[in-house]
């Protein structure tokens, strides 16, 4: 049993926290460790490495003389290396005063210019690295369609259908079915489906050919339940099928689109089918700002249900090479469609309320953990790339406001001046909270 799944069952608030503590924690741990082993390798000495914030719960010393511990704010954490004056960094001059050169070199501020940037810089890469391990895991658990296409396990529908488990498609309506991983042909040849209630589906079975009816082939089925989306505040699951919208049968998922794309935001009276039995739901859509393939935004409609084909697909599990390359590219396309949403609500082109705060994330978090393991750990991946991602950023206090006084270091030969650097700082915080109270005030009143 996937015990994440009995979230929902228990106290919401309580399992939302808790979830969102464990995967704030992991990437944390993860980012940390790259500051704390990249630094200890290039001769920097790591003094305390904390998880979390605050009065000390638990510590410990290891023999290389580096406090380990856990802190009672869990939202968090840092290495401190010998001669930084506190757990952002800065020097600490009554420590550093009076070093020889060789204890100097030992920390932050006395070692060479490639042992500080390779040391910042670990925190983010690591980031990445353990989102690449995650989605590659989780690839390879979830596997890859099978060629030709072929019955795995059959959804609960409402309607009687003649599909069994183990079916090759060979034909729809007398039309072969494109490669399951050709997106673009896929799409075209879905569309080109006459769009009624049965369909013919040639299948070969026990090694004859036969054609068998069934139901289209993307009904409005619930196959996933998007965070924080008006289907999930209805009370929508994973496995509903949707009848009727205003009283108006439907049968396909692209008649559910229609509907709610068209309906401007007006509140739709949904009929599901759940177990056997029908039950209504009332929701209202809600404007989504929707990345484009040319990395533009365009407003839509939605309820945040995702739909999928009538019948699970056989899968086989990929090659790893094959699995790690689709774990980077999925790495690639978040930072890329977080920074061009980034950039759109800059210049204004879309709501800043496609900004999540700390509210948002750890309702996300509650959401992914009740939907099951694998959607939480892909949930994991995609937060540790936008982790690493925005503290790459050139803000300082964040690793990447350290590596452009690096920049500057290594291209004027000298390092700015401690005024400078405390001016800087302070600035760069004032930004970082600026950005999480707008974060908050989106999760508040978006």
């Amino acid at each position: 049993m996937d015990l994440t799944t009995l979230i929902p069952q228990f106290g919401g608030l309580l399992w939302t926290l808790l979830f969102f503590v464990v995967a704030l924690s992991i990437i944390v741990a993860i980012h940390e460790y790259g500051h704390y082993i990249v630094g200890k390798k290039s001769g920097i000495y790591p003094e305390v490495f904390s998880l979390g914030f605050g009065p000390v719960l638990w510590s410990r010393y290891d023999d290389f003389g580096t406090k380990w511990q856990i802190a009672a704010i869990p939202f968090g954490g840092y290495v401190k290396f010998r001669g930084d004056a506190n757990a952002s960094g800065g020097i600490d001059g009554e420590t550093i005063h009076g070093m020889d050169e060789k204890a100097m070199r030992a920390t932050m501020h006395g070692a060479p210019l490639w042992a500080r940037t390779a040391t910042v810089a670990a925190g983010p890469i690591f980031n990445f690295i353990l989102s690449i391990i995650l989605f590659t895991a989780v690839i390879m658990a979830r596997g890859v369609v099978t060629e030709p296409l072929t019955v795995g396990e059959l959804r609960t529908m409402p309607v009687a259908q003649e599909l069994q488990s183990g079916d090759v498609i060979l034909a729809i309506e007398g039309g072969a079915p494109p490669a399951f991983d050709d997106a673009v042909a896929y799409e075209a040849f879905m569309k080109a489906l006459p769009q009624k209630p049965l369909l013919d589906y040639t299948v070969m079975r026990d090694g004859a050919e036969t054609i068998v009816s069934g139901p289209y082939v993307y009904p409005p089925i619930v196959t996933q339940v998007a965070p924080r989306s008006a289907a999930r505040d209805a009370g929508l699951q994973q496995g509903d099928v949707i009848v009727a919208i205003d009283g108006e049968p439907v049968f396909a998922f692209d008649q559910l689109k229609q509907k709610v794309e068209g309906s401007e935001g007006a509140s739709l009276a949904l009929t599901v089918w759940r177990d056997g039995q029908e039950v209504e739901a009332d929701l209202t859509p809600r404007r989504v700002d929707e990345p484009q393939a040319d990395n533009s935004f365009k407003t839509f409609y939605r309820i945040g249900v995702i739909g999928g084909i009538l019948f699970e697909p056989a899968t086989a599990t990929p090659g790893f090479g094959e699995s790690v390359w689709a774990g980077v590219e999925q790495v690639g396309r978040i930072m890329s469609g977080s920074l061009s949403g980034m950039w759109h609500m800059i210049t204004g082109a879309i709501s800043t309320c496609n900004l999540s705060g700390p509210i948002g994330i750890a309702e996300t978090s509650g959401d992914m953990a009740s939907q099951g393991t694998s959607n939480f750990i892909w949930f994991v991946a995609v937060l540790s790339t936008a982790v690493g991602l925005i503290n790459l950023f050139p803000i300082p206090v964040l690793d990447g406001g350290h590596l452009v006084f690096y920049a500057y270091e290594a291209v004027t030969g000298r390092q700015p001046s401690e005024k400078a650097l405390d001016l800087l700082m302070k600035l760069g915080l004032i930004v970082v909270l600026a950005v999480m109270i707008l974060g908050v005030s989106s999760d508040l009143f978006c």
